[in-house]
């Protein structure tokens, strides 16, 4: 029996949801995997079609979902879906739900860019920063053989929690205009255990450049395909 995704993108075009989420629709066909693509989070709602899905790879930034649409993903992933994604696609996807940040565990905050927020044009968007496999990491089937790598993209200020296994990090050093007063380290993939399922999450993919790096598309892959219903 082929296994099946589900791959719900949308929300803000910034993030390229249709592009973005298309670099991994062959890697999900190549391992086996029946593609169905929604725009919204209506499907979620719907239990009898979410308990056909191994896995739900989820591209939705700042966007909203309802109260049912968000306990039917909780419930699927609870048992045995997968959950997956990048960036604002899930972790700044429903900020208003304080039942879907409890699930997936991690909150887009901030930019380190306070300066450029605050409408200043000579403090560049972006940062080049140094994403560091962590001791956990080194051992996890997602990120093991993986090697430090530097990336010039946008930097999230995360809210996590501790359930959370941390595989990779950054330094989120303050620059001009930020008020913090040392380096912050933040996570930058992880993962996460919910009842019978697996979540995968990475703060890295601002852009599809970045997530065709040959440095991040596999962590994104293997972390795909570890999400996945066992």
């Amino acid at each position: 029996m082929s296994k099946k995704v589900l791959i719900v993108r949308g929300g803000w075009e910034g993030h390229d949801p249709i592009g973005a989420t298309d670099v991994f629709i062959p890697t999900l066909e190549s391992a086996g995997f029946a593609v169905d693509i929604e725009d919204t989070p209506e499907v979620y709602a719907d239990a009898s079609t979410m308990n056909g899905y191994d896995l739900v790879v989820q591209c939705l930034s700042m966007t909203s979902a309802t109260v049912d649409e968000v306990d039917g993903l909780r419930r699927a992933v609870a048992a045995g879906t997968g959950l997956a994604g990048w960036h604002g696609g899930i972790i700044d996807s429903f900020r208003a739900s304080t039942d879907y940040l409890q699930l997936v565990g991690a909150q887009f905050a901030a930019h380190p860019h306070a300066a450029a927020d605050r409408g200043r044009t000579d403090v560049e968007p972006y940062r080049e920063y140094t994403v560091r496999f962590t001791e956990a990491g080194s051992a996890h089937p997602v990120t093991a053989g993986m090697e430090d790598f530097d990336v010039l993209t946008e930097q999230y200020w995360v809210l996590a929690d501790g359930l959370n296994e941390v595989l990779a990090d950054c330094s989120l050093v303050p620059g001009d205009g930020d008020e913090w007063p040392e380096a912050v380290t933040m996570p930058v993939a992880w993962t996460r255990r919910w009842g019978s399922g697996r979540i995968f999450a990475t703060s890295l993919g601002h852009t599809v450049d970045v997530l065709t790096d040959p440095a991040v598309k596999p962590l994104v892959e293997r972390g795909m395909m570890w999400a996945a219903r066992q």
